[in-house]
């Protein structure tokens, strides 16, 4: 085993995905296992052009499914050596593939349960190699990964592809055909030059003319070569009127929303909203202005004096200025889908089209300037809303930190491209969780180990885990999150739900019926203080305890009659009933409402576990 991890340590690689526990039940979208006993897989080549462009992955020859189980099938020395012949061959030749992304130490051959195998480290290609396809045509035969597996890239993600290689040019530097000074909303213009002048009153654009002055910002170019000129796709974006913005020559895809999930009011669904409803002019100026304001306004502004000036911003207002102004520089204005930011009550979320331009790592690590619209990045520069080019990334961590909060983190989703940050304002494991969690498991459950404790705790507020999130809450290599958390399940804590290749994690709302625990268990946490006679109520059934610790003659609790009760007209959101029965929305979703769904008591408006419009009804 030992050796085993010390190899796939060496391709710097999820090695958990080979753990004794876990190799070789699963696949994720990280790794492929394929027989190759009847010769190089055919296939091979389109793993590896998905992996080359998404996030990097391990191809290993030698396991064979049946029935959705993996097994070794191993493979003898001839065929190793046969199979590392034609892909060496393959990998050099651009009819087989477009380019070679390994080292002769990215491909390894090991003995595992007796049997030989061999793997395939393939590193994430770099914005210039991509799009990694299939013989010497980008157009259907480029593949990217998402959890279902590998899957054929459309014609414009692959125009997309091409479009970010081009490092010489920024799309956001596009002239725009027949566009005049009559798509420009010319009071956007005067409050950013406003502005401007306040961060840099003795700046000598100061005193240019309209034209002029978006030259220096990129809003509007001369090409030398072909004697156009124009307004630029970063000047209509950032100062153009909406209609202009959406035409099919700019960029009709665009749409900002800005979603506040803050109200507890059941008639309304969003506490606040900004979109193109047409009582504004929607332009990246105009949202930036409308919509910074709320975001800062839920920051603690602690009074604190630096060198004499009082200082109201902190190192968080940093990062979260930094976050939202990343999402709109680095956003791929061609793709489709719409830039979302939502303020929730623990946290921020920026959602922007497009796909990362460096990777994970690279991202995390800082210090690398990649920008998408280099122009729209200048235009917040100058306003001193963005950071100078390869700090933000680290502004954002560091700032965030700062505030003792958990580390942002960035997640990444296919088919459509999808860049998502996460910013969470809560601690590892918050006072009102570490409660709940003791309402759920008993007392026992403070005695786990810290760690544990932090998987369980970001389970209850996040409503799931997987071994990605919690990669970015606890020091732990991979391999060991993955026993974390298969250990969790095995003590009962958590239920483990496999979804295609990714295996997600919910808290266990049986745990108490499970493990058989007693009143005793949970006097310290149960409110017993109703003066209800219940001497002749049936109180044989493990139900939940979380409020009293009485079941009523139909085996259910107070609180779950109560529940009933409340959706017994119609189908009602889990904040609705959260709201009626006065519980938290936490403790409803994770403990009570899966047992009443698994009893009948309940059931859903939508199949779909997580849809984001989820109701329930009592069963008639």
């Amino acid at each position: 085993m030992a050796k085993q991890l010390e190899i796939f340590d060496l391709f710097n690689q999820p090695d958990y995905l080979l753990f004794t526990e876990v190799f070789p039940n699963t696949e994720s979208d990280e790794i492929e296992y394929k027989s190759a006993k009847g010769g190089f897989p055919m296939d091979f080549w389109k793993t590896y052009s998905a992996f080359a462009n998404s996030s990097g992955g391990i191809i290993v020859l030698g396991v064979k499914e049946k029935n959705g189980q993996f097994h070794f099938d191993g493979l003898d020395d001839t065929q190793i050596e046969k199979y590392k012949k034609e892909f060496w061959n393959g990998s050099n030749n651009p009819s087989t593939v477009s380019v070679n992304l390994l080292r002769n130490d990215d491909v390894k051959e090991y003995q595992l349960e007796g049997r030989k195998v061999l793997a395939f480290n393939i590193p994430s290609a770099e914005r210039r190699q991509k799009p990694v396809h299939l013989t010497t045509n980008p157009f259907k035969n480029t593949y990217k990964r998402n959890y279902e597996g590998d899957y054929v890239c459309r014609d414009e993600e692959v125009r997309r592809m091409l479009a970010d290689a081009d490092l010489s040019y920024s799309p956001d530097s596009r002239i725009l055909e027949n566009y005049s000074i009559e798509d420009i909303d010319l009071t956007t213009l005067k409050q950013y030059r406003q502005l401007f002048a306040s961060v840099k009153p003795n700046h000598t654009w100061l005193t240019l003319e309209d034209i002029p002055f978006l030259e220096q910002l990129g809003g509007y170019r001369k090409d030398r070569k072909t004697k156009k000129e124009g307004f630029t796709v970063a000047g209509l974006l950032m100062f153009g009127k909406y209609l202009s913005i959406t035409d099919e020559e700019c960029c009709p895809k665009f749409f900002t929303d800005y979603r506040e999930l803050l109200s507890e009011d059941e008639e309304s669904r969003w506490s606040d909203r900004i979109y193109p409803d047409g009582t504004w002019e929607c332009n990246l100026f105009q949202f930036y202005k409308l919509v910074y304001p709320k975001l800062i306004s839920r920051l603690p502004k602690p009074f604190q004096l630096v060198k004499g000036q009082r200082q109201d911003e902190t190192p968080a207002h940093t990062a979260l200025r930094e976050a939202f102004v990343n999402s709109l520089i680095h956003t791929d204005y061609s793709a489709p889908g719409s830039i979302i930011v939502e303020s929730k009550s623990e946290s921020f979320s920026f959602t922007n089209p497009g796909t990362l331009l460096v990777t994970l790592p690279q991202f995390y690590k800082g210090g690398i300037s990649q920008c998408r619209n280099t122009n729209l990045q200048k235009m917040f520069l100058m306003i001193g809303s963005a950071e100078k080019a390869g700090s933000g990334v680290s502004k954002i961590l560091s700032g965030w930190m700062s505030a003792h909060w958990r580390r942002p983190y960035v997640s990444i989703d296919t088919d459509p491209d999808r860049v998502v940050l996460d910013m969470p304002m809560f601690s590892t494991i918050p006072e009102n969780t570490l409660t709940e969690l003791i309402d759920l498991f008993g007392e026992e459950v403070k005695t786990l180990g810290k760690d544990e404790l932090t998987a369980l705790s970001v389970c209850h507020i996040e409503g799931d885990v997987t071994n990605s999130k919690l990669q970015y809450n606890i020091n732990l290599h991979k391999s060991d999150i993955t026993k974390l958390l298969q250990d969790l399940c095995k003590s009962g804590h958590l239920i483990s739900e496999n979804k295609s290749r990714w295996t997600t994690y919910h808290l266990n709302p049986d745990f108490r019926n499970s493990h058989h625990l007693t009143n005793d268990d949970t006097s310290s946490n149960d409110d017993t203080s109703s003066n209800d006679d219940t001497s002749n109520d049936d109180t044989s059934q493990n139900g939940d305890t979380s409020n009293m610790n009485i079941t009523s003659k139909q085996g259910r609790t107070p609180l779950e009659l109560n529940i009933i009760e409340v959706c017994n007209e119609a189908y009602i959101s889990i904040e609705e009933i959260a709201a009626k029965v006065n519980r938290s929305v936490s403790h409803l979703k994770n403990r009570i409402i899966p047992s009443m769904i698994k009893n009948g008591d309940l059931v859903r408006l939508h199949p779909k576990i997580n849809h984001p419009d989820q109701k329930y009804i009592s069963k008639k």
